[in-house]
């Protein structure tokens, strides 16, 4: 009797005998399925049979795709006696030549034994063996995918990392094939793959082949540059910390000096208080640990050392509040109340029409203010008048209106132990007689630099660029050395400018450094990749709308797609945004970890500016476990077109810094105007300047003759810039930067014209406490003229190139505007040359109202005087012994 089997259809039913006979001839086929993770197994295994293989759609439709090659080269692999592991990647994903490493057998698995065989072992011409080559890796080291076509392969590094065309294309457009076949972004240390981004390992590998890689393709010592900033405890030898202490000791003594006189003042008042000498005097030490900020109560000013405190409710004050109470005029207390509100008008008050000619009508409120605690809110009065020292100088607890208790008296106290201050300052002395340390203003009243034997600028030298046009002066010429041409002497010439106030460029300082990208999309990546966790919460930014200095939230995407596409208003304005404090300043270094290494790379003049290792920045002697100002590392990234567009442009307003600042543009995106919105452009400039001529100047057509630029847009800028330069591809940003000497004049042309400015929600500004530190003010093209018309002063106008560093001294008062979307990284330093001004305006900020922007002492310029007049002298001791 015939036993029938399960047959496929169509075919004709076998016979018991022809069935055995089929399996006499033919190995047992073993059952192999695809797990969930893609991964090939077996399940049942004859031990002496000869296995086959069922190919599963997707192993067909990679056969389809004309990968038959590699994955028949796969298979055979997989097909020997002892049946390898083959990892063909995730389902329906592509096949990822990474993972032919071996696998350990998993239990219940036979051992393995040698794969050698008939069919992966080639005889060579003298019938030796061989092993047959493995399938070349198509793998690119930026996507980690090999789906991808072509890929370009490096002949440098050891592993032969490839790199795909579309990641080349996207990743690193400005390298060619043939550039990155002869030295790869991972040799060249500019990697930007998720990876490398995290910066460690990257660097100790490079460090490890850096001696194989080409010198011509890469400078020999940018990596031990970057390990050295990392790991280094100094950069710089005893020869030249020994220089640079006895400048610090050179130029910190005077100011340490006055700040011991004052304190004398106070101790020899004290002792008239209470009968006795100074010399018997024993102060309370009122015990304030290094990781303690204490300041005045009275005028928010840092306290280092002495101050007089109340026993009873802890009621500080500092020196100069002391001697202001018993000179009867208290600053900063009794001041009338500022009452500045910017009330919103909706999108069709911002372009000066009625709301029945927007295409929009009235809209509501924007967004938040950006200075709203400042400009919106009441200042509290609070009257000092009746508080009066005692007339034996002591003075009582101020009431509690004031915020004290009214009752006990301040009784002065210290910080430190043994007049630390005092010593200090003899011990210095001492050692700048024993060096012949001769006063600063001596040193400089030797010829500038760059000038000739008469006094004169020397045209010829290479290292100046042309920034004002000021008659009868030699200061119009900026030093404006070359990165990669600095020397070890050019550290003198650097500093003669930067005493004299002057600012400085240094062109190219990208060329030091490594080359990573500076492209939105890269920065975005690598911060993106630290905060996966937390993905969720750094999807939206708060960015400035620079039309009505506003914020408001925006998708990161959206704005890095107008930062190189443009956006426009519903009005058909363009729309400038800029980020605030992306990514916050404070974790620039943690998640943009690679992108703070670049960037303390290709600093220049690392002497000053570096953030922990600048011997000649004062920022660097705060102890480790002190609080510290917040000093940057930070990114500015703002949209900019090259039209002066008069409302709505890229600014930086006026302002000046407490501190010594170096700013680095290190990414342009030029964005043009459409040419389909021009006309709508030109039609609300018209609707712009009848609003002012309404508001802010009456009826009277003020304006007829100052803004007939208006009715076009081309960019009209003071001083010798044409305009083939603001359209340069090079050219980023306009800085304006005034001279010291010049802010007094600059300060009463802007009490004068105040009105004629606008602010928040383009609202016209309605009072002024100080021109310069409420950063309410941008001087046009037009107010630039009227400005040297009325006052003769003009400022430095210059334009920062990509590449560039702008150095900007303490005090100067300075505006920016962005000519194309910019990426600028920005750090704060302290140099010895310009404590008198932080000095300086640290005073000012004393006398400014209780609620105003710039009020609080951020630097304490007071106590890093003091630390790094201690380092110099320890350092001077050591050097002299």
């Amino acid at each position: 009797m015939v036993e029938t089997m399960k047959r496929r259809p169509g075919r004709p039913p076998k016979t018991k005998k022809q069935v055995s006979q089929i399996r006499e001839d033919q190995p047992k086929k073993p059952k192999v399925h695809e797990n969930g993770d893609g991964v090939l197994q077996k399940n049942e295994i004859e031990a002496n049979s000869k296995p086959s293989l069922v190919l599963d759609d997707t192993v067909k439709k990679r056969l389809r795709d004309g990968r038959k090659k590699v994955i028949y080269q796969e298979m055979e692999g997989f097909l020997d006696n002892n049946f390898k592991k083959r990892n063909l990647g995730q389902k329906g994903r592509p096949l990822n030549s990474s993972s032919d490493n071996e696998t350990e057998p998993q239990q219940g698995q036979p051992p393995r034994r040698s794969t050698r065989t008939s069919k992966n072992v080639l005889k060579d011409n003298n019938n030796n063996n061989k092993k047959k080559k493995k399938p070349t890796s198509i793998m690119c080291h930026q996507c980690q995918r090999n789906d991808k076509g072509r890929v370009v392969k490096c002949s440098k590094c050891e592993e032969n990392k490839r790199f795909c065309i579309p990641c080349i294309t996207t990743w690193y457009p400005k390298m060619t094939e043939e550039e990155i076949a002869e030295s790869c972004p991972f040799c060249r240390a500019n990697c930007n793959c998720k990876s490398c981004l995290r910066m460690d390992g990257p660097l100790e590998k490079l460090k490890e082949s850096k001696s194989k890689l080409n010198e011509k393709l890469f400078k020999p010592d940018t990596i031990e540059k970057l390990m050295k900033l990392k790991k280094s405890d100094s950069m710089f030898g005893e020869v030249e910390t020994f220089s640079h202490s006895k400048h610090l000791l050179q130029t910190l003594l005077p100011h340490m000096k006055r700040f011991c006189q004052q304190q004398l003042n106070e101790l020899t008042m004290e002792a008239g208080i209470r009968g006795i000498s100074a010399s018997e005097i024993k102060l309370q030490n009122a015990g304030c640990s290094s990781d303690e900020r204490i300041y005045c109560d009275n005028c928010r000013t840092s306290i280092v050392d002495f101050h007089r405190s109340c026993p009873q409710c802890n009621y500080d004050i500092c020196l100069n509040c002391c001697m202001e109470i018993r000179d009867g005029h208290l600053q900063g207390r009794d001041d009338e109340d500022v009452i500045i509100e910017y009330v919103s008008r909706g999108l069709a008050y911002l372009h000066g029409i009625d709301e029945s000619q927007s295409k929009f009508g009235k809209r509501g409120n924007r967004g938040k203010p950006l200075d709203f605690n400042a400009e919106t809110s009441k200042a509290v009065k609070r009257p000092t008048s009746g508080w009066k020292a005692n007339d034996d100088g002591s003075i009582h607890c101020p009431p509690k209106e004031l915020g004290g208790c009214g009752n006990g008296l301040e009784l002065l106290c210290m910080f430190t132990d043994n007049h630390r201050v005092a010593n200090l300052v003899e011990k210095a002395e001492k050692i700048a007689k024993a060096l012949n340390v001769e006063d600063l203003t001596e040193s400089l009243e030797e010829r500038r630099p760059c000038c000739n034997s008469e006094d004169q600028v020397n045209m010829d030298n290479g290292q100046l660029r042309k920034a004002a046009s000021r008659e009868n002066s030699i200061d119009n010429y900026l030093y404006n050395p070359i990165a990669e041409e600095i020397q070890h002497g050019d550290l003198e010439h650097f500093q003669r400018h930067w005493a004299s106030g002057e600012p400085i460029i240094v062109s190219n300082v990208l060329e030091n450094a490594c080359g990573l990208s500076w492209e939105p999309k890269v920065m975005w990546r690598a911060f993106r990749q630290i905060t996966n966790l937390n993905h969720d919460q750094h999807l939206d930014v708060a960015a400035i709308d620079c039309l009505d200095c506003c914020e408001g939230p925006i998708n990161i995407c959206e704005f890095f797609n107008g930062y190189t596409d443009g956006r426009y208003d519903k009005e058909s304005w363009p729309q400038i945004l800029k980020l605030k404090d992306w990514p916050p300043s404070n974790l620039f270094e943690e998640r943009l970890a690679r992108h703070n290494a670049e960037f303390l790379c290709f600093l220049p003049f690392k002497e000053y500016t570096h953030p922990q290792r600048g011997l000649l920045n004062l920022a660097t002697k705060l102890p480790k476990e002190s609080l510290k100002p917040d000093l940057g590392p930070k990114t500015y990234i703002a949209y900019g077109v090259v039209q002066e567009l008069g409302r709505g442009d890229s600014v930086t307003k006026l302002h000046c810094d407490v501190s010594d600042a170096v700013n680095v543009l290190t990414h342009t995106a030029g964005v043009q105007i459409d040419s389909d919105v021009l006309p709508r452009i030109k039609e609300l400039k018209q609707y712009h300047r009848k609003q002012d001529e309404e508001e802010l100047f009456g009826q009277s057509g003020i304006l007829e003759n100052k803004l007939e630029a208006a009715d076009g847009l081309e960019s009209v800028e003071l001083s010798d810039i044409p305009e083939n330069q603001l359209e340069a591809a090079d050219g980023g940003a306009l800085w304006d930067i005034f001279r010291r000497q010049d802010v007094p004049k600059l300060q009463d042309y802007l009490k004068k014209h105040y009105k004629e400015f606008r602010h928040i929600h383009c609202r016209p500004i309605q009072q002024v406490v100080h021109p310069i530190h409420d950063q309410i003010f941008y001087l046009s093209s037009e107010h630039k003229a009227k400005l040297k018309q009325e006052y003769g002063i003009e400022p430095w106008t210059f334009i920062q190139k990509l590449g560039d560093a702008v150095f900007i001294p303490a005090g100067c008062p300075h505006q920016v505007r962005n000519l194309k979307s910019c990426i600028k990284v920005a750090l704060d330093f302290v140099s010895p040359e310009n404590v008198g001004e932080c000095v300086r305006l640290t005073e000012e900020f004393r006398s400014l109202p209780l609620n105003h922007r710039a009020k609080e002492d951020k630097l304490e310029i007071w106590k890093m005087n003091l630390y790094a007049l201690e380092k110099a002298v320890m350092d001077l001791e050591q050097g002299v012994e």
